[in-house]
């Protein structure tokens, strides 16, 4: 089911995002060569708590019996997402970091009642949710790290300008896909963007990909949705495979991977971006 968003719940996600973003910023400023995964992670979890939120993704069913084991992705050089800060890992220079983080906002009643939020009928915990990523290069990078960063990131705007009512699912996957073919990288197709509100994770599916015109799933966009667009871009191919661990995803060429995201708002006449500060 794609759900329609109010004003008034737009206005309080747009608020959750514009404190996800002030967190990410802060995770990035200290992801430097020698830190670790646990460290960025305990960060993350007081950043999170001190807003008034709780984590989306920790403890996030996965499939097969398996939870996600915390509350920050971290995903390096060749992980393309569900890379957890859980066991520690060392961050080296060189390394390409994808920080990938979702929060649920406000969870407290007394929260709620300062900002006059309405309460989020689907979470026991009665707040919105909001996700966001970016992809950094730690330390001194390689060119071409450099440039598949900056690439990703143009993919992102790119499907970002291509939301507004009545354009499609596809018109954001193509301008999206068009980009990095130019390049001549890979465009993930197994994970997709998704919805986001309501849930951490909901209707519609949001590809960075062209899909069959007729499809289900090539849905018209409209105003009150609230997606979360993330293209996934490979250095190489676009197949990825499951790390041993069961959730980890990974380049099946072990080639480098980039990954940003921002959830989005259809407004009457085009767009709005909630996950900006």
């Amino acid at each position: 089911m794609i759900y329609i968003k109010k004003k008034e719940e737009i206005r309080i996600i747009r608020e959750g995002g514009r404190l996800l973003s002030a967190i990410l910023h802060a995770i990035i400023n200290e992801t430097k060569p020698g830190i670790t995964t646990g460290s960025l992670e305990d960060l993350a979890n007081r950043l999170i708590e001190a807003a008034g939120g709780k984590p989306a993704f920790k403890n996030y069913p996965m499939g097969g019996g398996l939870v996600f084991p915390s509350s920050l992705c971290v995903s390096i050089n060749n992980e393309v997402v569900h890379g957890s800060a859980l066991p520690s890992r060392l961050i080296n220079s060189g390394d390409v970091v994808d920080l990938d983080i979702g929060m649920e906002w406000p969870v407290t009643s007394e929260l709620r009642k300062n900002f006059s939020a309405p309460k989020n009928q689907h979470s026991k915990y009665g707040g919105y949710f909001t996700d966001m990523c970016a992809t950094i290069g730690v330390g001194k990078v390689s060119q071409g790290a450099k440039k598949l960063m900056n690439v990703t990131q143009e993919c992102l705007q790119a499907g970002i300008q291509q939301v507004k009512p009545g354009n499609k699912i596809n018109d954001i996957g193509r301008a999206i896909s068009v980009i990095a073919k130019k390049h001549g990288y890979g465009v993930v197709r197994d994970l997709v963007g998704h919805g986001v509100g309501y849930f951490a994770h909901e209707a519609p599916d949001v590809c960075n990909f062209e899909i069959p015109e007729n499809s289900t799933e090539n849905i018209v966009l409209k105003p009150g949705m609230v997606i979360a667009i993330e293209p996934m871009i490979n250095a190489g191919d676009w197949r990825v495979k499951v790390s041993k661990n069961g959730y980890t995803i990974l380049t099946a060429d072990n080639s480098l991977s980039a990954h940003f995201e921002h959830t989005v708002a259809v407004t009457e006449d085009g767009f709005e971006i909630l996950t900006a500060i």
